[in-house]
């Protein structure tokens, strides 16, 4: 009795394409990604910058510094020394 295995029976593929279309894929899903973190920090923005200074001391925040605590840079030692 003669047994073929599954690979066996597998036609042969091109893997250039597939890595061509794989690499657009990453491409496509790495764009989209930062277009969605662009649109949220912009809001994250302009929800604190509609705060007043009072709601944003209450936060520990200066409004010089929103934006670089929005993209993660602020240094929360600061708001305690003002």
């Amino acid at each position: 009795m003669t047994s073929l295995s599954s690979t066996a029976a597998q036609p042969a593929t091109s893997s250039t394409g597939s890595g061509t279309v794989r690499l657009l894929g990453s491409l496509l899903r790495g764009w989209v990604n930062n277009l969605a973190t662009s649109w949220v920090r912009r809001e994250a923005i302009k929800t604190l910058r509609q705060l007043d200074d009072r709601a944003l001391h209450d936060i520990g925040l200066p409004r010089c510094h929103i934006e670089a605590a929005v993209n993660g840079l602020a240094n929360p030692d600061l708001a305690r020394l003002q």
